[in-house]
């Protein structure tokens, strides 16, 4: 039944991405979820074992557990986009209970939410789904406004909070790029040292990376680069924003590319953007969650559900989206999360 209804989700754009065979390279060289990732993967690598712990913790709560997929209620837009402009629609979320309250009931895998909705709430639910604190942000109180990442509080904090892992956004291509890269690296080492796995925003921002009306900060080339300096710094999880255009490097005329990454690495198909993006998270060796995106109405589960379909059969380990669930009422925000997670349930739904 819940095959049925993606399908109906997906209406003419079904066959074209259930249906859809990649020919880019051998899906074979990819490392794809499995009940036993943490232990295929992250037990040769130099976690500690508390770190294992907690990716195993991540991995095997809410409806997506045992299945080496991961279900992310990010809720830090209250911070990053303010919280009247994040909550008018629904205010509930002012207090930070319902945050993690919705992560629970929507069967998630773990809560990512600021210090403050985390600290002011941590006795009461740390034990019962996995935190995960985003320790730096974009504030939008400086006029004119400016887009730079900044540390809102220490690792250290977010351990003593109960956190099973700690989040943080790099703005690559920014001109703050170098210094977050050198700040969350720091992070991330401190993190592994207490034991807590990394998840990291891998987003791009420069107004250059704009030309002839496109957005290149969303190509697959860029984002895919992004992507692997991310898992360089030993980020565990990648968050990346889904790919709908490439060649950023050529059109822009900056970096390095080869055209095969064009040619052979990919096509102008989805899920072998997509593809591309987990190929430079070492193969998949990371997990590459892509973001929900904007909420915009009507037409947001279908599109929730398009993305959650090509990251599945791109290789990807989840979807992680926060406005589209919040931004209406709650039962209607858990409804919402269970169908995005039934995408990765379908058994019908496999590597393209």
């Amino acid at each position: 039944m819940a095959f049925e209804k993606i399908q109906e989700l997906l209406g003419d754009k079904a066959d074209y991405l259930l249906n859809h065979q990649s020919k880019t390279f051998d899906k074979g060289l990819l490392h794809t979820p499995s009940p036993d990732f943490v232990d295929k993967i992250f037990v040769q690598t130099n976690r500690n074992p508390q770190v294992l712990r907690n990716l195993s913790a991540l991995y095997n709560h809410g409806r997506l557990a045992g299945t080496g997929y991961i279900s992310i209620l990010p809720i830090d837009q209250d911070i990053e986009h303010t919280a009247g402009a994040s909550f008018a629609k629904n205010p509930m979320y002012f207090d930070p209970e319902n945050i993690v309250r919705l992560a629970i009931e929507g069967g998630c895998s773990a809560v990512a939410t600021t210090f403050g909705n985390l600290g002011m709430v941590a006795r009461k639910y740390a034990h019962k789904i996995p935190f995960l604190v985003k320790i730096n942000h974009n504030e939008l109180l400086t006029y004119p406004t400016k887009y730079n990442q900044i540390m809102f509080g220490s690792v250290d904090d977010a351990w003593n909070l109960g956190a099973a892992a700690v989040g943080a956004t790099i703005y690559f291509g920014s001109e703050e790029s170098d210094r977050q890269i050198i700040e969350v690296s720091r992070a991330f080492e401190r993190a592994h040292e207490l034991g807590m796995a990394t998840v990291l925003w891998c987003y791009t921002r420069n107004n250059d990376f704009k030309k002839d009306g496109i957005n290149y900060e969303t190509a697959a080339d860029i984002t895919g680069q992004a992507n692997h300096i991310g898992v360089t710094i030993q980020a565990d999880i990648i968050k990346q924003k889904m790919p709908d255009v490439n060649g950023g490097f050529t059109t822009i005329n900056f970096s390095k590319s080869d055209p095969l990454m064009y040619s052979q690495m990919a096509s102008d198909h989805p899920i072998d953007l997509c593809r591309y993006q987990v190929a430079n998270c070492y193969m998949g060796r990371a997990g590459l969650i892509n973001s929900g995106g904007e909420s915009k109405g009507e037409g947001d589960l279908a599109n929730s559900v398009m993305n959650a379909v090509i990251n599945k059969r791109a290789g990807g380990s989840g979807l992680i989206l926060g406005r589209r669930a919040f931004q209406r009422p709650f039962e209607d925000g858990v409804k919402f999360l269970n169908t995005i997670q039934d995408v990765y349930l379908a058994k019908e739904i496999d590597l393209a």
